[in-house]
């Protein structure tokens, strides 16, 4: 064929970094989907789930882990405080501070939260195996490890604005 046919091109080969970058975000688009129908973003999502596991971090502790810069982190805790599913408490150790907890109506929008996280990842990985699936698990986090990522939490945080939703 000439040269619009395509039959001469050699075929460009696809590397296990275009397919994890093509996988995750697909996989991004459709957690936010999901969890967009639980009226949350994807760092809402996190924030939640890191409250759940660890109750009573400061504010900043919480900026620091989401890798978010305080002045974004606080607007961004606002919005689920007026919702009613985060509160803030005063530190009894340092008054200046806040703590974070869930309230009773953040703890089961969790459940909630769990479930479709539990529907993500079962689609997602509807081609695998139960064993494949642990290891594709197990080769991922030692991959995520050495590139020095922080476990569970989504580098796009950091580029995270005040005020915005997922689209």
């Amino acid at each position: 064929m000439g040269m619009n046919g395509g039959e001469d091109r050699p075929e460009v080969p696809v590397g296990v970094a275009f397919l994890l970058a093509q996988l995750g975000a697909h996989a991004a688009g459709r957690f936010a989907e999901r969890v967009a129908e639980l009226d949350l973003t994807p760092p809402q999502a996190g924030l939640l789930r890191m409250l759940a596991g660890a109750p009573g971090r400061s504010q900043r502790e919480l900026a620091d882990r989401l890798g978010m810069p305080p002045s974004r982190f606080v607007p961004f805790a606002d919005e689920l405080e007026e919702r009613g599913i985060i509160e803030r408490r005063r530190n009894p150790e340092d008054r200046r501070l806040y703590a974070l907890y869930l309230t009773e109506e953040g703890f089961a929008l969790l459940g909630r939260l769990a479930e479709a996280g539990a529907a993500h990842e079962k689609e997602m990985c509807q081609a695998l195996s139960e064993d494949e699936h642990r290891q594709v698990q197990a080769l991922l986090e030692r991959v995520a490890e050495q590139q020095g990522l922080g476990k569970g939490v989504h580098p796009g945080f950091r580029r995270l604005r005040p005020g915005r939703r997922a689209e």
